[in-house]
């Protein structure tokens, strides 16, 4: 998909989520996610300064505008509060398995962890790619040890295809062909 305009995130909603288009006010909340060492844990191993929030936010609206997909932000319908990120992206990681297939991402504030608001989000995505992409599969990549996020893969139909060493780290790579039907 290539956009002859400028492209938004389209604004999704779940049972308990509105997944829409960041904004400069996401700031403080995206820096809250990514400066969490609980959150970086298992992606980078360290968190991240207030300015690599800044460049996400950016990078996020680039990727909508240029490829026609991105990340959306996650908000708790009940209380309207900020509790992750996440969709898709062409990082140019440049592992070969992952040239020219969206990959998913997703990370959430520890407060969201262990009430399916993941799997809820995924399949929101997977359900927008599914619906949307001109390819037949898109992919993640996972560190071994991040059991949690390899269980919210699996359920929406993420199947391991291989483990390398992406930035000196184990990582698992999964890829998911597209669904006829709707997730949940």
């Amino acid at each position: 998909m290539r956009p002859d305009r400028l492209v938004r995130a389209p604004r999704l909603e779940t049972k308990r989520l509105i997944l829409r288009a960041h904004s400069t006010d996401d700031f403080e909340d995206c820096a809250t996610l990514w400066g969490s060492t609980e959150v970086t844990r298992f992606i980078g191993g360290a968190p991240r300064p207030p300015q690599d929030a800044w460049f996400r936010i950016l990078r996020y609206a680039g990727h909508w505008t240029l490829l026609s997909y991105g990340f959306w932000a996650i908000i708790d319908k009940a209380s309207g509060a900020f509790v992750g990120e996440g969709g898709f992206s062409d990082f140019r990681r440049g592992i070969p398995v992952l040239d020219a297939v969206p990959e998913m991402g997703w990370a959430l504030m520890p407060n969201a962890w262990g009430r399916g608001i993941a799997k809820e989000a995924t399949a929101a995505f997977a359900n927008w790619g599914d619906a949307n992409f001109d390819v037949a599969e898109t992919a993640c990549i996972i560190s071994p040890d991040n059991h949690a996020s390899i269980r919210v893969a699996e359920h929406i139909g993420f199947l391991s295809v291989d483990q390398i060493t992406y930035d000196g780290e184990p990582t698992m790579i999964f890829k998911r062909v597209r669904h006829a039907s709707r997730l949940t």
